[in-house]
């Protein structure tokens, strides 16, 4: 099982970006799926997360700019953002709680994918 983060990119403040993470290999189901960031020389923070039934959290920083979103029958999950700002700029990761096809249970974490939102 992998997860593939996708989207991210060099955007102009007030811009926008959407990022994909499409998980793949042996999966029975999925539950809470999110996306953490993690900004030049600070911690990881979580930014928005999802259920399997579509229920989100957002982090106070990105309410009403950015929107989690998922395909189930895909396995991938989304993040729109939009008005960026400079501060929002990270390496940003997608997590899956993750069934596998043999049962077994596991947070899994992408890659990575960078997203600079320049002034």
């Amino acid at each position: 099982v992998q997860l593939q983060a996708s989207g991210g990119g060099l955007v102009h403040t007030g811009g926008s970006l959407r990022l994909s993470c499409a998980a793949s290999g042996s999966i029975r189901s999925i539950n809470d799926m999110e996306w953490y960031r993690r900004p030049p020389g600070e911690e990881r923070e979580l930014v928005a997360g999802i259920t399997s039934g579509g229920a989100t959290t957002y982090a106070d920083s990105v309410k009403g700019r950015f929107t989690i979103s998922r395909d189930n029958a895909k396995n991938t999950v989304y993040l729109q953002m939009n008005a960026l700002k400079p501060e929002d700029t990270a390496v940003y990761y997608c997590h899956g709680d993750i069934i596998t096809g043999w049962g077994s249970q596991y947070e899994y974490r992408g890659q990575g994918t960078l997203v600079t939102v320049s002034s």
